[in-house]
């Protein structure tokens, strides 16, 4: 089994609110992997008294615990278990009913000798390679159909419509405070014998191919293969320099927190 990750700030001034991390167990062929973006906060705060690295990194390691050790429980209930989980580990003066109350999307993926699990929430990515070199994504679409409503929008109201739009029915879902946002992630299982390998990508890494177009996912995969998660990232933040100011290609920050993490099973 092959495994190589890279996690990088999109500035090395201000502290990585991406989150990524692996399990293997001592026996068997199982694992797990989990990769989170925490959602900047505005500058007028998320009503809570901790950062966005902190909440990655707590709702992180629940998740790789729970999912790797606790095989009876389904994807679904380990990411509600994480929430309610670091949802306690919060103090009395945070407000978990803020919109903005720290969260994130989620990549989380488990394998054993037979089967592979999947789960996505919001605009992280899981690809899915099969043994013939077919790359699948596994993605949650929904910010991104709400997305071109947005941008028919004055500058100034198009972050407020969206904001409105986060956690709500008929909008898109993120990891914050309340458990029941699990059932709204996409997930699925494969036999292992369908899966050659998985690469989970921060939005920061998937702009290689969403945002700079630099190839179709299946080029994606083959970056990450050939030259490592490492290469990939060095070329998204070439193409970010060469636009600094977003103009042939628009995006909400010149740099962004940029994670990848490749396991060939």
């Amino acid at each position: 089994m092959r495994i190589e990750a890279v996690s990088e700030p999109g500035d090395p001034e201000v502290p990585n609110e991406d989150y990524a991390s692996v399990a293997l167990p001592a026996t068997g062929r199982g694992g797990a992997l989990v990769v989170l973006d925490g959602v900047t906060p505005p500058p007028d705060g998320t009503g809570c008294e901790h950062d966005v690295p902190w909440y990655v990194a707590r709702l992180g390691g629940a998740l790789l615990e729970l999912s790797g050790s606790r095989r009876y429980m389904t994807l679904t209930q380990c990411l509600s278990s994480a929430i309610e989980r670091t949802a306690s580990a919060h103090g009395p003066r945070c407000d978990l009913s803020h919109r903005r109350t720290p969260q994130a999307t989620v990549v989380l993926a488990r394998w054993d000798e037979a089967v592979v699990e999947h789960l996505v929430l919001s605009d992280s990515a899981l690809l899915v390679e099969d043994p013939d070199g077919a790359v699948t994504p596994v993605l949650d679409t929904r910010l991104d159909r709400l997305r071109p409503a947005a941008r028919a929008l004055p500058p100034g109201e198009r972050v407020a419509h969206l904001e409105g739009l986060r956690n709500v029915e008929g909008g898109f879902f993120t990891a914050a405070a309340d458990p029941a946002v699990a059932e709204r992630a996409v997930t699925g299982r494969l036999p292992r014998a369908r899966v050659r390998a998985l690469a989970a990508l921060s939005d920061g890494a998937t702009r290689w191919a969403e945002t700079f177009r630099l190839g179709d996912w299946g080029a994606l995969m083959t970056v990450l293969r050939t030259e490592g998660p490492r290469s990939l990232v060095a070329r998204v933040r070439a193409a970010e320099a060469a636009d600094r100011a977003g103009t042939a290609h628009p995006r909400g920050k010149t740099h962004d927190d940029a994670t990848a993490v490749l396991v060939e099973l």
